[in-house]
């Protein structure tokens, strides 16, 4: 399965728990291709090409392979494309040969994979682009398919954003329902910094609670849902003393003006959460 590696994934045990999901281990009958078994010899070969039919940021393809090589160790393949590389329409991602029940089977875990991680990579890198020349960084957020999020926050990286927090472990996010609770934005800050708590990021929705976070101890700052007037002001407020992050319902359309404001991040759940799956086809020829 090559050199592939990312963090908190576990590559084969995607592979073979997607599989065995398509193949329906467990299920009465399950654990079998039964139309490639079926219709297809076992001993014949085909060749193939994964093109894109969309201009894509590629995503996903050493993840492909792996689902080729678990069924068909042997199987010859060929990577065209680097991760994270823009092509036009009509691109080849990948040749192969191998064979050809192992192809038919792993088909459609493998497309689905490229298409939705190239997808998610493809919307990033045209907010990246959106942004223009302003300093802030695109951030994804937590808005992931559950048990997909190590992929598709890889997917954001490749399209050019920076990943937010991995899960609810590594930073305190402190929203309005834990000021509700705690009673407040300052004592929610607080409460977070007497548990030892070392990053701490704390929602904000009107620049009168600003201060009160940044001196209970705040070292990250999400303005939301606010005015590209606010977001000024809220950043001239800070006056540098913690990171400014907008978010919420940042569209295309409007990233760019969000940017422009002075704040130092922009994060858009979208990217994970909506990415439409890029067209990328496998067309096959007996050998």
């Amino acid at each position: 399965m090559g050199g592939f590696s990312v963090q908190g994934f576990d590559l084969p045990a995607f592979v073979a728990a997607t599989l065995a999901e398509d193949l329906g281990e467990g299920w009465p009958g399950g654990g079998r291709d039964v139309t490639s078994e079926s219709v297809i010899p076992a001993e014949a070969r085909f060749a193939g090409v994964m093109d894109s039919r969309d201009a894509i940021v590629v995503c996903g393809l050493p993840i492909a392979e792996a689902f080729f090589r678990s069924l068909d160790p042997d199987m010859e393949i060929a990577l065209l494309c680097e991760e994270g590389q823009s092509v036009p329409p009509g691109t080849d991602l990948m040749r192969l040969s191998g064979n050809a029940r192992a192809m038919l089977t792993a088909e459609r875990a493998a497309l689905n994979t490229v298409q939705h991680l190239s997808g998610i990579a493809t919307m990033t890198r045209d907010y990246v682009r959106a942004m223009g020349e302003t300093r802030a960084v695109l951030l994804d957020t937590r808005k992931t398919i559950p048990g997909l999020r190590h992929l598709e926050k890889y997917a954001t990286r490749t399209g050019g954003a920076q990943n937010h927090r991995l899960g609810l472990w590594d930073a305190a996010m402190i929203k309005d329902n834990h000021v509700l609770v705690a009673g407040g934005v300052g004592e929610a800050v607080r409460r977070a910094k007497a548990a030892g708590v070392e990053r701490i990021i704390c929602e904000v929705d009107s620049i009168d609670q600003v201060e009160a976070a940044l001196v209970a101890g705040a070292n990250h700052l999400l303005l939301d849902n606010m005015s590209t007037d606010e977001l000024r002001a809220c950043v001239a407020l800070v006056g540098g003393r913690a990171p400014c992050e907008a978010s919420g319902g940042v569209r295309l359309d409007t990233i760019g003006a969000i940017a422009a404001t002075g704040v130092d991040f922009v994060s858009v759940g979208r990217l994970t959460q909506s990415a439409p799956a890029a067209d990328i086809g496998l067309d096959f020829t007996p050998l």
